[in-house]
C-alpha cells in the first residue's frame, strides 16, 4: 500500500491543530498578548486590512498593548475596529500617536466561561480529525474493492491512521491543558 493516504491524513491533521492553535491565540486570557489582536480587520483606504498590516502592536506589561499604525491617519479606525469587536471585550483608547488597549483582569464566571468555549474548539479540533481519518479510511476500502489493496494492506492503513489520530488528539490535549492553566491562573 502507498503511504499517500496516510501523508494526506497526516497533512490535514496538521493543518487541523494548526488552525486550533490559532483558534486559541485569539482567545483573551487576562494577561496581554498580541495574539489576541489577530482577528481585528481595520478599514484603511476603503479597504479592510488584518491589523498586523496596518500597525505594530506591543505587548507593554501583564496589562497593556499598544499599537502604532504604520499611517497616523488610521488611528481611529483600529481603536474602532478593536472595540467593535465584542468577542473581545476591549475598550482602547488613543493619544494621537498610538493605540493602548488595556486588558482588564478576568473575573472568575469569565474565566469558566473561557475555559468552556477552549474544551468546545478542542473537540472542534478532535472531529476534524475524526473526519479525515474517516475520509482517509473511505479512500482505502474503496481501493479495496477496486482489487488495489490486500486485507493486510487495509488493516496496516487502520493501524497506521488510528496512531495518527492518537498523535494528534495528544497535541490538542496538551495545547488545551496549557491554555487552561493560563485562563485559571490569576
Amino acid at each position: 500500500m502507498g503511504n499517500d493516504y496516510l501523508d494526506e491524513a497526516e497533512l490535514g491533521m496538521d493543518q487541523a491543530v494548526e488552525h486550533f492553535a490559532g483558534e486559541l491565540k485569539k482567545i483573551r486570557t487576562g494577561r496581554a498578548n498580541a495574539g489576541i489582536l489577530d482577528s481585528i480587520k481595520v478599514e484603511i483606504y476603503g479597504q479592510m486590512t488584518p491589523l498586523a498590516h496596518a500597525a505594530t502592536v506591543n505587548v507593554v506589561d501583564a496589562q497593556m498593548l499598544q499599537i502604532t499604525p504604520f499611517d497616523p491617519g488610521s488611528l481611529v479606525a483600529i481603536s474602532t475596529a478593536i472595540r467593535e469587536d465584542q468577542s473581545l471585550g476591549l475598550n482602547p483608547a488613543d493619544d494621537g500617536k498610538v493605540v493602548r488597549v488595556p486588558i482588564p483582569p478576568l473575573t472568575e464566571e469569565r474565566r469558566h466561561e473561557i475555559v468552556k468555549q477552549i474544551k468546545e474548539k478542542a473537540e472542534e479540533a478532535r472531529i476534524s480529525l475524526r473526519n479525515i481519518r474517516h475520509d482517509s479510511l473511505n479512500s482505502v476500502k474503496s481501493d479495496e474493492k477496486n482489487g488495489d489493496l490486500s486485507k493486510d494492506d487495509v488493516k496496516s492503513a487502520e493501524t497506521k491512521l488510528n496512531d495518527l489520530i492518537d498523535k494528534y488528539n495528544q497535541k490538542i490535549e496538551l495545547a488545551t491543558k496549557d491554555k487552561e492553566k493560563e485562563v485559571l491562573t490569576v
